[in-house]
This record gives structure tokens, C-alpha cells and sequence, in this order.
């Protein structure tokens, strides 16, 4: 790592401050553990969950990263989960799964550890990889955003901060300070192989991509994201200025929606979505939902998932139904 991104690393967190670290003993997380001991941060907490997805190697990365932990003089907190019985018994993905018990795992350390920051090892390269996702999936600016270098979340009552420090950080120049500083880690064999998601991703779409443009893409599709970003929190400035915790509120008035712009009205929609605590969610649904808004509408009830409904009643947009 540069000297520059080291001083930026000691500027935007504090090395006196104590915080978690999440390390899954594979490049990234090792590399990110060891820049920070190297940097001088002193109080940090290791954070590894045993995902049980496979067999013996995940629990040798339990072994490896303790003992890591405790050769850099680290305090560590590892938990074992059963990722494939969770999804199945909550029907959701592997993947769904395994986030949702990493990120259970880190709001009970971080409330035991009376500590919510959080460091995970995200890059450059997951960024690009999360935008394309995102972008084809349909999202919004949000979603073409990305990642956070910082971002607030609150899980099981217990809020945290996810910081990102390696989001400027190509997986190329994490493969370099790993090889100069002669750093051991963990392989999972898993990220070699062509069928999940992200690695089609990186191993048929940008390569494909590159040939088609003649350059390198991923780092326009960064650009893009940062710029996304910017305009996100723009918009959403402009509208906590002029609607303060308007998407938070139980009902909504189908007067002040109509009043907005309709990017200011699909923001509204998809947040006071999330704040009722529907899932399942997207752009058609918030489609669907502003068929309510204009002026003579003949609409009255969308179906939303889990058997719930957004009815306009009275001059109101809520929620009805039961999860």
C-alpha cells in the first residue's frame, strides 16, 4: 500500500479508537488486518464466523485466523453457524443466508464489545462487480452506488458502522503488498469457480466486456458509482430539507407526493418501503405504488408481498395486511 493511502487511512479513522475487524483468514481480510497493525492500530477485535459450508477447510480458517489473531497481540471472536440450515429453514439462498449470519454475528460482538465499527475488506474490484449487479438488476442510484466507504446499519437493535478503507484498492495492488510483505492466508476454492454470480462476473462478463471496448471498463464502472453516489445524497439532502422524515412516517399524503418530482417520489416509496419493514421490494412494486398518486386515479390497492397491500384511502398511502 502507498504511503498516500496509509496517511488517508490514519486521517479518516482513528488509530486510538478501537473497532472490529472482519476476517475471513482469504487475500483481502488478511491483507487489510496486517495494513492495519502495520499502521498502528492497536485495538482491534478479530470477527470470524465458521459459515460450516466446507467440511473440514472451514474449520481450519477458524484455526488460521485465531491463531493469526493471537500472533498480532488481537483479542478474537469466532462463531460457528450452519449457513445451509439457516437458508433452508428461513427459505431463502446460501448466499442470503451466510450474509445474514455474518452480520447477526457482528452486531452481537459489536454489543459485547460495546463497540460499532466495524472494518470489512471490500475493494475496488467488489465494487465494480456490486455495481454490474446492481445496474442489472434495475436498481436505482442507490444501487449503482455501491458499496460505502462508511455506512450505517442497524441489525437486531444493535447499530454499526461498515468501514470500507479498501474500496480504493484494486485486488491487483492487494495481491502486491500481500506477496511484499509475505503473507500467508487461506484459498477458497469456492472463489475459482465459474458458477456463482460474481464470478461469472469477473471471469466471463468484464473480460468479454474488455474485448468488446478494447480497454479496461472497472474503472469508469468505479467513476460511475462514485458519481451515483454524490447524486443519491444530493437528492436525498433535498428532500430532508424540504419533507423532513417524510418516507418515515406510517401514512403518506398523497398531496406531498404529488407535489415531487418522480425520482424524489420513487426515493420516498422505496424508503418508506424499507422503514415498514416490507421485503421483496423493487422497482415494480414502487411502479405500482405511484399508480395511486395522479389526480383521478381509479386505484385504490396494490398487492405487495407476504400477502400485504398499499391502499390509498382519504387522501393516505398505508400499508394493510399481515406479513
Amino acid at each position: 500500500m502507498t504511503e498516500t493511502f496509509l496517511a488517508q487511512l490514519r486521517e479518516d479513522y482513528s488509530p486510538r479508537r478501537k473497532y472490529l475487524i472482519g476476517v475471513s483468514g482469504g487475500r483481502d481480510s488478511v491483507a487489510l488486518l496486517h495494513c492495519l497493525h502495520a499502521t498502528g492500530y492497536k485495538k482491534l477485535v478479530v470477527c470470524h464466523l465458521n459459515h460450516a459450508l466446507r467440511g473440514r477447510a472451514s474449520g481450519q480458517d477458524a484455526v488460521f485466523v485465531k491463531r493469526l489473531a493471537q500472533k498480532l497481540s488481537y483479542n478474537c471472536e469466532i462463531q460457528k453457524v450452519d449457513v445451509k440450515r439457516l437458508a433452508k429453514e428461513e427459505k431463502i439462498s446460501i448466499e442470503v443466508a451466510a450474509r445474514k449470519a455474518r452480520h447477526r454475528f457482528f452486531a452481537k460482538i459489536a454489543k459485547a464489545q460495546r463497540c460499532p465499527r466495524l472494518f470489512l475488506a471490500h475493494h475496488a474490484d467488489d465494487q465494480v462487480e456490486t455495481v454490474l449487479i446492481n445496474l442489472f438488476r434495475g436498481s436505482g442510484l442507490r444501487g449503482i452506488a455501491g458499496m460505502r466507504s462508511s455506512s450505517d446499519h442497524t441489525i437486531d437493535g444493535v447499530r454499526l458502522q461498515f468501514l470500507r478503507p479498501f474500496l480504493s484498492q484494486w485486488r491487483s495492488q492487494i495481491d502486491d503488498y500481500l506477496q511484499e510483505q509475505g503473507l500467508d492466508y487461506r484459498e477458497d476454492a469456492s472463489n475459482e469457480s465459474h458458477f456463482a454470480l460474481r464470478n461469472r462476473i469477473r471471469h466471463r462478463l468484464l473480460p468479454e466486456v474488455k474485448q468488446v471496448f478494447e480497454r479496461d471498463v472497472r474503472a469508469a464502472v468505479k467513476r460511475l458509482s462514485h458519481m451515483a453516489g454524490a447524486e443519491s445524497d444530493a437528492l436525498g439532502a433535498l428532500l430532508e430539507r424540504d419533507h423532513p422524515g417524510l418516507s418515515q412516517q406510517t401514512q403518506l399524503p398523497v398531496k406531498t407526493l404529488r407535489s415531487l418530482p418522480e425520482a424524489l417520489q420513487g426515493r420516498v416509496l422505496r424508503e418508506w418501503l424499507n422503514h415498514r419493514g416490507i421485503k421483496g421490494t423493487g422497482y415494480r412494486e414502487v411502479e405500482m405504488i405511484r399508480r395511486l398518486i395522479p389526480v383521478g386515479s381509479e386505484v385504490a390497492k396494490i398487492n405487495l408481498p407476504n400477502h400485504q397491500y398499499a391502499r390509498r384511502r382519504q387522501g393516505l398511502i398505508f400499508i394493510d395486511g399481515h406479513k
